[in-house]
């Protein structure tokens, strides 16, 4: 059980106040190596507050955030970088004029003896090479590495996106509804990334909407409501109806656990 196992990332009564408005009100999070674990919630359940609070990109004003249990105070996203946590956003972040081997070290870019900063020349090669073989690791499809970003499918680019997380990330990358703008067989080839980075000991927590997706690749389920963490369910033993109850409030107490299977925060 996940419980007998230190988490790799966790949160604990993570309070983040907006002026009078409290997005967050104790929040609790944990992420555990190798596993796919969608965070869910309606629109204002705090879902991409607790995220941006996790990935270093807002300070919490209460509560304790834990990195392979070590307590962290992030001092912003590059920070959290540095404790091996990634984000691939909703835009991608990508530089579409640039290739997709450029984009897979954007930022942190590789030079003939050494980091960017000194004097050098970029070795582009060395950056291809590797990214031929970052892409075939995770089984992405690209025929040319050296082409731009803008001439690709949505879900290539969305896979550049997740192997350059990959590539810096060595505990958890946080996916922010990745398949949203995808066509069908574009989004299985991207859940199918999903698993192999999970395959590689990463946790991917995965923010989505799409209920069917979530049960699809996902082995936890984290329902977020007003703030609050309410519910954790086993995605294998859970279904549609029970996850949308715990968000909406209309099942005020989810089935308790049983063995492995599901568990209901009590709110305390």
């Amino acid at each position: 059980m996940a419980s007998a196992r230190e988490p790799l990332l966790a949160a604990h009564g993570v309070v983040k106040r907006f002026g009078h408005v409290q997005a967050l009100q104790g929040a609790d999070f944990t992420a555990y190596a190798g596993e796919v674990v969608a965070l869910i919630g309606d629109n204002g359940a705090g879902k991409s507050t607790l995220v941006n609070v996790l990935s270093g990109v807002l300070a919490p004003d209460e509560g304790e955030v834990r990195v392979a249990g070590q307590a962290v105070r992030f001092g912003g996203p590059m920070d959290a970088q540095r404790h091996g946590l990634e984000t691939v956003y909703q835009d991608l972040s990508l530089a579409p004029d640039l290739d997709a081997a450029a984009n897979l070290y954007l930022g942190r870019e590789v030079v003939r003896g050494g980091l960017l900063g000194r004097l050098g020349v970029l070795d582009r090669s060395a950056m291809r090479r590797e990214a031929v073989r970052a892409f075939a690791e995770l089984g992405v499809e690209l025929k040319d590495v050296t082409a731009p970003v803008t001439t690709l499918s949505g879900g290539q680019r969305q896979s550049v996106a997740v192997a350059r997380a990959v590539a810096f990330a060595n505990k958890v990358i946080f996916m922010d509804e990745p398949t949203a703008a995808l066509g069908v067989i574009q989004r299985a080839r991207v859940l199918e990334t999903v698993r192999r980075v999970a395959d590689r000991g990463i946790c991917v927590v995965l923010i989505s909407h799409n209920m069917p997706e979530v049960l699809s690749v996902s082995d936890r389920v984290e329902v977020l409501r007003l703030g609050r963490r309410v519910a954790s369910f086993t995605a294998a033993e859970t279904t549609i109806e029970e996850l949308v109850g715990a968000m909406t409030g209309s099942l005020d107490e989810p089935a308790q656990q049983n063995g492995s299977s599901r568990k209901a925060e009590d709110g305390r």
